[in-house]
This record gives structure tokens, sequence and C-alpha cells, in this order.
């Protein structure tokens, strides 16, 4: 039976590990690699590793970085951050990274997508979208550059548009819910399942192991995706990475 991946995201920042809230006021987290290794121990399904710098300063992705994450990571791996050309991602894949993401790059040129899906393989591409829901009117509006810049696609369309080019999986953010850890925007999440056929994962509110259990029931087979659920311990938001045990993950198929 298939089964639910549950995925940690990490967002590398100033060269460190931090965790936002919608998007705003970043709180350093830990080391890059120390995370991996701890990860390693906990039997983590998959790991998102999204360099939040690397776009908004215009710079390629750090392959240096990159290749110590991949040797270390007993995991499987998405990285995400500054690609911006289908050799970028062909030199990630080749590291031993198995999954890579683009964002801005994506609706800027969505031809990009195509071509990426060519030189490393469909599977291999994933297209994360930072949402919001609009304040005046219904629906979501994509967001880039750490929430920064305000595209003018219209989500779903787009969403179908990314699969039909080649993109393998798409990732939603939630720009509200991120950080807050009182839940998935479960209507976004059904929204983008019912536009797309391809394995969606949805980031953004998990505050527990219920939270995941409701996206699970709501919205069928997914990647439900945490930060703040995976790095921070109690009301006073301690850093201490942690991730479900396997009777803990067990309860989300009962």
């Amino acid at each position: 039976m298939l089964r639910a991946r549950i995925t940690p995201c990490l967002l590398r920042q100033n060269g460190g590990l931090v965790k936002t809230r919608q998007f705003k006021d970043p709180k350093y987290v830990g080391d890059p690699l120390n995370a991996v290794k701890i990860f390693n121990e906990k039997e983590v399904d998959e790991l998102i590793f999204l360099d939040i710098d690397a776009t908004v300063q215009r710079r390629e992705p750090d392959f240096a970085l990159l290749r110590s994450l991949a040797v270390e990571s007993r995991m499987p791996l998405c990285y995400g951050g500054g690609i911006t050309s289908a050799d970028q991602a062909a030199r990630i894949v080749s590291l031993g990274v198995e999954k890579v993401s683009i964002s801005a790059a994506a609706i800027g040129r969505p031809q990009l997508i195509k071509e990426m899906a060519e030189a490393v393989g469909a599977q291999s591409v994933v297209v994360t979208l930072d949402v919001r829901k609009n304040k005046l009117f219904s629906g979501y509006t994509a967001y880039t550059h750490n929430g920064r810049e305000k595209s003018k696609i219209n989500l779903l369309e787009f969403c179908q548009q990314a699969v039909e080019l080649g993109a393998g999986e798409i990732v939603i953010n939630s720009i509200d819910r991120d950080g807050e850890m009182a839940g998935y925007d479960l209507d976004l999440a059904k929204k983008v399942r019912e536009a797309v056929t391809c394995p969606i994962s949805v980031l953004g509110g998990a505050g527990t192991i219920d939270h995941m259990r409701e996206l699970i029931d709501a919205v069928g087979v997914i990647g439900a995706a945490a930060g703040s659920m995976f790095v921070f311990k109690g009301i006073y938001r301690a850093v201490l990475i942690s991730y479900p045990g396997k009777d803990e993950k067990d309860k989300l198929y009962r």
C-alpha cells in the first residue's frame, strides 16, 4: 500500500539553517551537515533542502555544500535554490541529489521545466510554489524571492502546465501558514490535488502528527512536509530536531 511521505524541510540562509514565520523573522536552528546526520539516524523518508538566499542574491547553487550533503545523506534529498539551467540540474543530480526544485526560474521561464526533465528525468524535477491566500478575492497567488515578488500566474493553471512540461512533483508551500504550526491549508491542498495527476507535497502549517493525518484524510496519499514541527519543541520553540517514530507514523494510516 502506498504511504504518504513525511518530509522535513530545511532552509539555508547566511550559511546556516533557519526557520521562518510567514517567511519573516528567521531563527537560527543549526548547521546543515549536523541536521542531515541527525535525520539520517531518524530514518527520514525524504529531506527537502532549500537555499533561500540563492535566488534573491542571484547566485548559483553551492555545489561544494551539495556534494557534502549528498555524501552524508542516507535518505532521498531534494535541493532547491539558484537553479536556472538544465546543466546546473544535471550537475546537482550527478552529485547524488535525487531531486532538483525550481520556483522563480520556472515561473519566469516555464520551458526550463521541460529542459530539466529532458536532462535528468521527470522524476527528478520538482516545481515548488510559495502561495498566499488572496485577502480581497477568492483564490491564491504565487510569490517568488522569499515571498517578496508577486507573480501573475494562475496558480492551478500553472501547476497543470508544469506537469505537461515534465515536472514530476509539485510542492505547494503556504506562506500564510508558514511556521504557525496550526495545521495545513486543506482547501489549498485539495485544489492542487484535483488540478494535477502527479505526486504533490504540501508545506506550511504542520505542528503535530494529527495535522498530517488531517491532510492525508482530506487529500489522500501525499507528501506531508514540515519545517517547524521537526526543529522546535514546546511553547517556547526551543530548537530540538525530531521526527516521528514508526509507531507514531503508523497512526497516520489507521
